[in-house]
């Protein structure tokens, strides 16, 4: 079992539990005047203490809102140098976010429930919702972002205002938006630890009277993203990376009856193989196994030095006999085993609002999403055929390719008395092409193929279309002055296709057991339709304090896996003839939430509270069979997670200092049978990454040091309790607890002009285990190693921006 640096765990969370307490206590004076909220603001106005949230698809104070929402606010994103998706985890307890892998390209959990990142054919069990648009990729969560205004991470299913993929959450970036006046900005900085730069800047303001526009864009280049174990045979002894995002914003408003925002997005990413952040525990037996290839026939030495605390990889080059490739289509071919990985997305937003009347508003939301991804890496992740000589087996070079069309209508109204209601329509046409060549024999350690001089396996192509829609209405009853009834309901249908072909199969492979070359799976169907319906109570206590209760449930389609090997599942598929056993069910949700929500000392106090119980039926898990190299894709029969969330924020009678804090239980477990795998009833087992307590605790502190200069210093530490990191058996890997910090101090022009800050992110350098699973190519009843997938250990930045 990994072991991590503890750090004092235990004191950390009695910190955290007497922050709750010293919150509570500064809050007992009594309340203040009702908060006025600008429903046309997109941003987080901490000055003044109105946090603006869309997390009923209208623009509502965060304290006003019944939904548990953990807001990060630009200025944050800003101040510690945040563009991954990974470093939020750090401001929202429960959420887990694992980078990378030839699959999905990641994964995003929330309180203990997401999806696999193994398979591609798995939405999202947590929305990503970029700009207004959900994107059903979850590659994106390795392009980055930059010039946000704003993330905002819903909890708990939400399937009646964002839809389908949200039976577990929401993940919303907000983008900057122009601005009023010209605005001109950039920051370069450098990191030290990795050895990577950003550059980025923007301008901003309004073209004319009605028009404004807003131009941005990021680069960054890392030299050591991943450090690879002294020794490693491969090209490159360091994986590095670089990410370029551009985008372009107009906002037109040509009277007080339209207005339109479009946005486009590019983003290239690039860097040295598919695998990132992914070690070998070598298991109860302590000793790093060979690869076992051919029924034994080939064992190739590991290599690897089973530490897997060090930030140091094994992750060898493709040994020899394996790089030559497919030719064609695959960019793979011709680069002699050396891993890599490019990405293209182009995306595209607009959102146009017509007031019909004044009390009726048309809303119209079209999204357009066009990625290209392929890479190369070998995932049998150790091997040493000899002195400097690569012996990475398991080669692949998947190519992603999605095109996602959506379009949303909903009419709005605002009346004055006391009812108002939302109708609207969503559709979606996507097409994804998973393309990918194997080696999961590695045949070609034997003979390439003798007709073609082909190394790979075999090469199979799955091409999945999906069509959705849903119709959606709300309402919200003003009952009385201070007590609110709101409520709606979703219908969702979608039907999915998928195709597989196997245009290539290695000549020595060819026969029972094996799909035959040219084979044509013909189409694959999956439907299924859901009612979502939803019901929220609010009541407002006092100006400052409002109480809710909701009902809520979600919903996550099924589909068909597209992980099926050739010489496993689908060859069976193939004899029969039923290609049932690829199709999984779709996953729900059903629960509720009581919270409340209050301010306390002229608002200065911040205290939200909400206590949860959800039960997920069919939520979709797939395992990896590592001896036998064959993916399982399941539905877990049931999961009951539940919890309470605290938030605390408090601007204390000290000039410029702040502090806040967040902090969760959660208890989420396996509460029905659900027989993994590996054959293990799983059934009261807790879920994969659910730490029982986890938070944060922040302190902001800036102080003027002359007439025009601002000392800023502000840290954030932050503690996650123990968790399985897999769904395989009844012992999986579990990660330890573990704290750390971030910490920044700038100083810089009054008015914002300019900054200079040095910014460090997780300072204890704590190195801990997102998911583990089996390690490919083990040696039947002998062979234990996982494959751990790790975060960044620490950065340390030097950053200077300007802005006029």
């Amino acid at each position: 079992m990994t072991k991590l640096m503890n750090r004092n765990p235990s004191a950390m969370r009695a910190a955290l539990l007497g922050g709750v307490a010293v919150f509570a206590v500064a809050g007992l004076p009594a309340a203040a005047h009702a908060q006025e909220a600008d429903t046309s603001a997109e941003e987080a106005d901490l000055e003044d203490n109105v946090i603006i949230v869309r997390a009923r698809r209208q623009a509502e104070t965060l304290q006003e809102v019944p939904v548990t929402v953990s807001v990060i606010s630009g200025e944050v994103l800003e101040k510690y140098g945040v563009d991954q998706i990974a470093d939020v985890v750090g401001r929202v307890p429960t959420l887990n976010v694992q980078v990378g892998g030839s699959g999905s390209g990641g994964q995003i959990s929330l309180r203990g429930v997401g999806s696999s990142n193994i398979s591609a054919a798995f939405d999202s069990a947590v929305a990503f919702d970029f700009d207004g648009v959900q994107v059903s990729t979850m590659r994106l969560v390795q392009a980055g972002f930059f010039d946000t205004a704003q993330i905002d991470v819903l909890k708990g299913p939400q399937s009646l205002f964002f839809g389908k993929s949200a039976s577990a959450g929401v993940f919303s970036i907000r983008s900057a938006q122009p601005t009023s006046t010209w605005e001109i900005g950039a920051k370069a900085s450098y990191e030290f630890e990795e050895k990577g730069y950003v550059i980025g800047g923007y301008i901003s303001g309004p073209v004319s009277d009605t028009l404004g526009i807003r131009l941005a864009a990021q680069y960054n280049d890392i030299d050591e993203y991943v450090e690879l174990q002294p020794g490693t045979p491969a090209v490159n002894q360091f994986r590095g990376q670089t990410n370029f995002v551009g985008r372009a914003t107009l906002a037109w408003e040509p009277d007080d009856t339209f207005d339109a925002n479009l946005k486009v997005q590019y983003v290239k990413n690039e860097g040295d193989g598919a695998v990132q952040h992914s070690d070998i525990n070598c298991g109860p037996n302590g000793v790093a196994d060979g690869v076992y290839l051919l029924a034994g026939g080939l064992i190739i030495p590991a290599g690897n030095d089973c530490n897997d605390s060090d930030s140091k990889y094994y992750l060898p080059d493709a040994a020899p006999p394996l790089a030559g490739g497919v030719p064609t289509p695959s960019k793979a071919a011709g680069r002699n085993g050396v891993p890599f990985s490019e990405t293209d997305i182009w995306f595209t937003r607009l959102i146009s609002n017509l007031r019909l009347s004044d009390t009726l508003t048309l809303t119209s939301t079209t999204g357009y999403v066009d990625m290209s991804s392929v890479d190369f890496d070998s995932y049998s992740y150790v091997g040493l055929l000899g002195p400097g000589v690569p012996g990475g087996a398991g080669a692949s070079d998947p190519i992603n390719e999605l095109e996602q069309f959506t379009q949303e209508l909903r009419v709005t109204t605002d009346f004055d008395g006391g009812a108002n209601f939302m109708f609207g329509a969503f559709y979606e046409d996507r097409t994804f092409v998973f393309d990918t060549a194997q080696q999961a024999v590695n045949i070609s350690f034997v003979a390439p193929d003798p007709v073609t001089g082909f190394t790979y396996d075999w090469d199979k192509r799955h091409v999945t279309k999906t069509e959705a829609w849903s119709f959606f209405g709300s309402a919200i009853f003003d009952l009385t002055d201070d007590l609110e009834l709101a409520g709606g309901i979703r219908y969702t249908d979608e039907s999915k296709t998928q195709t597989i072909t196997v245009p290539y199969l290695h000549t020595f492979l060819q026969g029972p057991g094996f799909v035959s070359p040219g084979f044509n799976s013909g189409p694959i169907e999956f439907s299924d339709s859901n009612w979502s319906p939803e019901a929220t109570i609010k009541y407002r206590a006092s100006e400052d304090v409002n109480v809710f209760a909701s009902f809520k449930t979600g919903f996550k389609s099924g589909g068909i896996d597209n992980s099926a090997l050739p010489s496993a599942s689908l060859s069976q598929a193939a004899l029969s003839g039923d290609f049932s056993a690829l199709i999984y069910d779709s996953e729900t949700a059903i629960g509720g939430e009581i919270g409340v929500k209050s301010q306390f000392n002229d608002r200065s106090v911040t205290l939200n509270a909400t206590a949860f119980y959800y039960v997920f039926d069919d939520l979709q898990v797939q395992n990896f069979d590592a001896v036998n190299i064959q993916f399982q894709t399941l539905n877990a029969g049931e999961v009951t997670s539940k919890g309470l969330d605290l938030e605390l924020r408090w601007n204390t009678p000290v000039e410029g200092l702040s502090i806040s804090s967040n902090l969760a239980y959660l208890d989420a477990a396996f509460s029905d049978t659900f027989v993994a795998g590996l054959g293990q009833d799983l059934d009261g087992r807790e879920v994969a990454r659910a730490p029982e307590v986890s938070g944060n605790f922040a302190v902001d502190w800036s102080t003027p040091v002359s007439n025009s200069l601002e000392l800023n210093v502000s840290g954030n530490a932050i503690y996650s309790g123990s968790y399985f990191t897999n769904e395989d058996t009844l012992t999986d890997l579990r990660q330890d607890s573990y704290v750390t910090f971030d910490a920044q101090i700038s100083i810089g022009d009054a008015d914002g002009k300019w900054k200079l800050s040095l910014i460090g992110t997780n300072l204890a350098d704590e190195i801990w285990v997102n998911t583990s699973g089996g390690r490919p190519f083990l040696e039947p009843g002998v062979g234990d190693d996982l494959v751990l997938t790790q975060n960044r250990g620490r950065q340390i930045f030097v950053e200077g921006s300007i802005r006029f």
